[in-house]
């Protein structure tokens, strides 16, 4: 039986290296695809000491460097069947001092590699002739607006909504479209956010990150790997009748 691909974005750190590591565990031939290739690479040579994976160089704002990088993971590795839009921005934004700069900037790395991921997944699958399945990052910040994160929960809110109309769509091809809405994580994303918070508020960053923790009912901030888990689940064949879904894996902090 061939293996199957997974291309996953954001995965030179954070969750989505813990994702690129979890799915090679779990059986998949791995594209980490990133801008900053040199941290995909680092990846890349964790995984190949027991799986097998390739660094993929993208810009996921933009359309066809998307387009291009899944048929790139197409030639090098044969096949796609789990594409996971991972990459995304976390900016400090109270809401009245958004710029229009840093509106088109986080909307295009969030919501538009969303779209484009979208579209390149379901055309690679079709080359292939089968179905597949499309995995979107959300957050509990897209289920619930949150202080400071005016940009990112808006993103976050509108990946939830892409997933479920696309769910609909693209039903008929046999392509399932679900999201994973992580809580407090322990990444440098998640730092960069709790430093501004704090800096903003006179604080240090321990207060900051304390900010974002208080409310989780399982007592700990959440570990990258804790994520990966979940979109493991997402991406085998324990979820293939699941579709238009948002799951929380945030420790307790929205209840649904």
């Amino acid at each position: 039986m061939t293996e199957k691909v997974a291309f996953i974005t954001g995965a030179a750190q954070g969750i989505g290296k813990a994702i690129a590591k979890r799915l090679s565990a779990d059986g998949f031939v791995v594209a980490v695809a990133d801008f900053n290739l040199e941290g995909a690479e680092q990846t890349v040579q964790e995984i190949n000491q027991k799986g097998q994976a390739i660094a993929v160089k993208v810009d996921v704002s933009k359309r066809e460097q998307m387009m291009a990088a899944v048929e790139e993971t197409l030639q090098k590795l044969g096949d796609l069947n789990v594409l996971i839009n991972n990459a995304g921005l976390g900016p400090t934004t109270p809401i009245e001092t958004i710029t229009p700069e840093q509106f088109e900037h986080v909307y295009a790395v969030n919501v538009g590699s969303v779209y484009w991921g979208i579209q390149a997944a379901v055309k690679a699958f079709k080359a292939q002739g089968h179905g597949g399945k499309i995995i979107n990052a959300s957050s509990q910040a897209g289920q619930v607006g949150n202080p400071n994160l005016a940009l990112y929960s808006g993103t976050k809110f509108a990946i939830r909504g892409i997933t479920q109309t696309a769910a609909r769509d693209l039903a008929k091809d046999n392509i399932t479209v679900n999201a994973y809405c992580p809580g407090i994580v322990k990444t440098p994303m998640m730092m960069d956010i709790a430093h501004q918070v704090a800096q903003e508020n006179g604080k240090d960053d321990a207060w900051g990150m304390a900010q974002y923790a208080k409310d989780i009912t399982l007592g700990r901030l959440s570990e990258p790997e804790d994520v990966a888990a979940c979109v493991s689940y997402l991406a085998g064949p324990d979820s293939d009748y699941m579709t238009g879904q948002a799951l929380l894996i945030d420790g307790g902090m929205v209840f649904n």
